[in-house]
């Protein structure tokens, strides 16, 4: 099947926890509720495609558990095609987070039948990466297989948007076949620091870029657009096409042939930010499939990412495609 967008990544199922602060380490604390819904940042980023207009297919594997109907609901609901998912023995994906009423949260990720989206998996899925418009991928998936995907799409021509998320040391050349690179500030100056010593570089220099290493935070804890263009300078200047660092509510930077730009954030009433990154980057490959530019995708992305913090859950607080946008 063609396709607009691929995603080769991970499916879980989210056990959501509510809190009123998170524990300290040692403490326990009564929660305010708990359930369970669709997750994992590969079915998260393909439903937000879906629902942004993309036609989509997703690669990845789930268990034989009761769990893989919960992770793959959404996504069937919305037309994803599912022909790459293959389902295995054991346990489907888990990730545990915790949401604090300041809609901060916390994140721990079980693989189960992620593990098994092996390099020989993704080579057998070559076909329908090859068929798509944009490969989309991220670190929840062994990073063999992730770096497989990467060459697989770069050989053929399609275009890899790669989410180093979690933030994952990936060798040097599958980062540059990248364009765009999707990391938030975090991840941005962890990949710097590991691509730079790769290159042999001083960890504490960036090839041209001396505040790179260190993002600058504002007084309310975001970080500076400004700051947040040094790692995508320091980035592309180890040879990554494009680069695009996410700054939470202080919105988006990016570099890339065009040159450097910013988005703002949009002030909403933040609900919770579980999924909000993988919403931006399922977005933001929806838009490039239809041919727009990076900046002008990061724009949508971004308002796309508004909608979801201002709603409980990952998948659950994605926009259909005609849902109006802040």
């Amino acid at each position: 099947m063609t396709s607009d967008v691929v995603v080769v990544g991970s499916v879980n199922v989210d056990l959501l926890l509510t809190v009123d602060r998170h524990p300290t380490p040692g403490e326990t604390l009564l929660g305010g509720s708990g359930a369970q819904s669709a997750g994992g940042k590969g079915a998260n980023q393909a439903l937000a495609a879906a629902r942004r207009g993309a036609s989509t297919g997703l690669v990845g594997a789930v268990g034989d558990d009761a769990g893989a109907a919960v992770a793959l609901a959404r996504l069937t609901a919305a037309g994803v095609d599912l022909g790459g998912v293959a389902t295995v023995p054991g346990p489907t994906g888990l990730a545990v987070v915790t949401l604090a009423r300041d809609g901060e949260n916390t994140i721990v990720v079980v693989p189960g039948a992620n593990a098994a989206v092996s390099p020989a998996v993704v080579e057998a899925a070559a076909g329908t990466i090859t068929a798509a418009r944009v490969c989309v991928l991220q670190a929840e998936i062994p990073l063999a297989s992730a770096t497989a995907a990467a060459r697989i799409a770069a050989a053929a021509g399609v275009r890899v948007v790669l989410n180093v998320a979690p933030a994952a040391a990936l060798p040097l050349a599958t980062l540059r076949l990248a364009d765009p690179l999707v990391v938030n500030e975090h991840e941005a100056a962890l990949v710097l620091g590991w691509a730079r010593e790769a290159e042999g570089l001083s960890a504490g220099e960036p090839p041209s870029s001396p505040s790179s290493s260190s993002p600058s935070p504002t007084e309310g804890g975001e970080v500076t657009p400004e700051a947040g263009l040094d790692l995508a300078r320091g980035l592309r200047e180890l040879g990554i096409p494009g680069v695009v660092v996410t700054l939470g509510g202080a919105g988006a930077v990016g570099i890339s042939s065009d040159g450097e730009w910013t988005v703002p954030g949009l002030r909403v009433a933040v609900v919770d930010t579980t999924g909000a990154g993988d919403a931006f980057v399922g977005a933001l490959a929806a838009s490039l499939a239809r041919g727009a530019g990076l900046h002008e995708a990061a724009r949508d992305a971004t308002r796309v990412a508004a909608h979801a913090v201002q709603r409980l859950g990952a998948q659950d607080s994605y926009p259909e495609k005609d849902e109006p946008l802040p």
